[in-house]
């Protein structure tokens, strides 16, 4: 078992209060609740985040790399709970070796119109994580925050015919975009892991469709 990292309790600390951009900011009513878990370990290369690819087949961000997590039910006593139970449903992980940490603040997807409470954690006791749920997941993955942070695998995606651009990471033969994406980005930044992006010979860019992601160019 091992005991949480101070780089980890630093980032936790930044993280409880960092900006949240203007179109991820929850509606003053509405939106459905649901927690996502953001679970750091410690694996052979170093730091890691547990991701899970959603199958492709779903109604909602089919295909798309993920946390973990889905909506609170009324039986959750709470974002931390209802995080660990969809995490452990989704990929068969123990919660007993997960300690919570904290949470980000509250961020709102408007495409599915959720509310999202992002969960913060520390695998102290790594357990054995597969797709569990095959109608919801298609992959889990523990990658590298190393991998995530190395410029060579960051790419930029736009988001339909508009100026808005967000952050892409090619990791584990996923391609981590959208909403996974600009948080992956932000923790980058606050953990200070952030390494300058390309500059020159950036050719992976894509754009944002509703059947997914086209490259551009």
């Amino acid at each position: 078992m091992n005991p949480v990292p101070p780089w980890l309790a630093a980032l936790a600390d930044s993280a409880s209060g960092m900006t949240v951009p203007p179109q991820m900011r929850p509606p003053r009513d509405g939106g459905r609740e649901s927690a996502v878990l953001i679970l750091f370990g410690e694996g052979p290369h170093g730091p890691d985040l547990l991701l899970i690819q959603r199958n492709a087949g779903l109604r909602r961000h089919p295909g798309q790399p993920a946390f973990p997590g889905g909506r609170i039910e009324p039986t959750d006593p709470s974002p931390e709970a209802a995080a660990l139970r969809e995490a452990a449903e989704e990929t068969g992980l123990v919660p007993a070796g997960v300690d919570v940490l904290g949470r980000l603040p509250e961020l709102y997807l408007s495409f599915s119109d959720f509310r999202v409470a992002p969960v913060l954690g520390w695998w102290r006791d790594p357990s054995e994580v597969r797709p569990t749920d095959l109608h919801e997941v298609a992959a889990v993955s523990r990658v590298p925050v190393s991998d995530l942070a190395d410029p060579a695998n960051r790419v930029m995606v736009r988001y339909g015919d508009g100026p808005r651009w967000g952050p892409g990471f090619r990791v584990d033969g996923m391609l981590v975009w959208g909403f996974t994406g600009a948080i992956v980005d932000r923790l980058l930044a606050l953990g200070e892991w952030e390494l300058p992006w390309r500059r020159e010979g950036l050719t992976d860019v894509f754009e944002a469709t509703p059947n997914g992601l086209r490259p551009v160019g």
